[in-house]
């Protein structure tokens, strides 16, 4: 019998092994330490004043989605935050409007510090508040309560998508109205984190335009759910949620095709109806209702007001990416230009000054 060949290891063969895990090692994941959500919290903390006035606002949203409030709710702002000063520079006019359009209308500021991402791309001010690709998600999510928590004290009800759910804890107490976005809307997680919100959630239609898949997330929401999360200290737990009664479906199109008309209305208010759901709707101007050119939007806006007009009560919220200016620009750090978004391209303050102004009129 052969005796066993044993292995040839020599000095070569042990440097080419060495230089191939520190290869490894230099490209292996990093981990970071984050704020627990009750330190961020406590650095950025809410007074009584300030919770008060955001359960208000919070009911206020829910009355009009349940048809108690005759009034229109717009959650209307950039497409995402880049720049906490010209998002207060936004917020410090939408204020001063609402004012003058509040008997009509809700107006609900967008404060939206995550962007889904088909493939890659800039994730929001949360995880990349620099722009630049090196993710100091610790200032990220001080950044990003900060300026929800500036935003409120301006007067205003504020309004995000949740992505992450580990983050909800970081900003929640923070929101009035919580968009659950096309991508996302057949996500059981998801599901359940709305069933875990006080803010009224917004569930988008698939990419596709399929309504049902908003519908059924509707129904699971309504469900109490035992869940993964973490506690304000950071630790796993399982959460008992008791189901959120306060959600609806959000009409954004799909495919590059529009679900605003009447027609789209009315089969997706009957389907509501059927699976015994809130009929209310909202109406998303931007991504395929405006076949991605962000100036349909105020076509899609006067259609939507010219339905309410003609009847359809069902059609409560609207939805409208502004920016200070209008379009949008590459990221480009260091030569940015001042309150142009960085994702999808908005309209302009003048024409949402306009939008609203006109809204109010034409629904007194």
């Amino acid at each position: 019998m052969n005796a066993p060949i044993s292995p040839v290891i020599n000095s070569s063969t042990v440097s080419t092994a060495h230089a191939s895990a520190q290869r490894v090692s230099s490209t292996a994941s990093r981990a970071q330490h984050l704020p627990t959500p009750a330190e961020l919290r406590q650095r950025v903390s809410l007074n009584g004043a300030l919770s008060e006035q955001i359960a208000h606002q919070r009911h206020a949203v829910q009355q009009i989605l349940s048809g108690h409030d005759d009034r229109l709710l717009v959650v209307v702002g950039p497409c995402s935050v880049d720049d906490p000063d010209a998002a207060l520079e936004y917020a410090d006019r939408l204020a001063a409007l609402s004012e003058e359009v509040s008997e009509r209308i809700l107006p609900v500021m967008r404060v939206y510090v995550e962007k889904p991402r088909t493939t890659v791309g800039w994730k929001g001010l949360a995880y990349d508040p620099d722009l630049d690709g090196s993710g100091d998600m610790p200032r990220g999510l001080a950044l990003s309560r900060e300026l929800m928590h500036a935003v409120a004290a301006r007067g205003l009800p504020v309004a995000t998508e949740l992505l992450q759910p580990m983050l909800a804890p970081y900003l929640d107490d923070l929101l009035s109205w919580v968009a659950i976005g096309a991508r996302t809307t057949e996500s059981q997680l998801h599901r359940e984190l709305a069933s875990d919100l006080l803010a009224a959630v917004g569930f988008k239609n698939g990419t596709s335009g399929d309504v049902q898949v908003a519908i059924d997330a509707m129904s699971a929401a309504a469900h109490p759910h035992q869940r993964f999360s973490v506690d304000l200290q950071g630790r796993p737990i399982v959460q008992q949620t008791v189901g959120n009664p306060h959600t609806h479906v959000v009409l954004r199109g799909g495919h590059g095709e529009p679900n605003y008309q009447s027609a789209h209305v009315r089969a997706a208010t009957a389907a509501l109806r059927n699976a015994e759901q809130n009929p209310r709707l909202m109406v998303d101007c931007s991504h395929a209702n405006a076949r991605k050119d962000h100036r349909r939007q105020s076509e899609v806006m006067l259609n939507v007001l010219a339905q309410r007009q003609a009847g359809e009560a069902n059609l409560v919220a609207l939805m409208l990416e502004s920016h200070l200016f209008e379009g949008k620009q590459p990221l480009k750090p260091g030569a940015m230009r001042y309150g142009v978004s960085v994702t999808d391209a908005c309209v302009g303050w003048e024409t949402t000054e306009h939008l609203l102004k006109t809204a109010a009129d034409r629904l007194a």
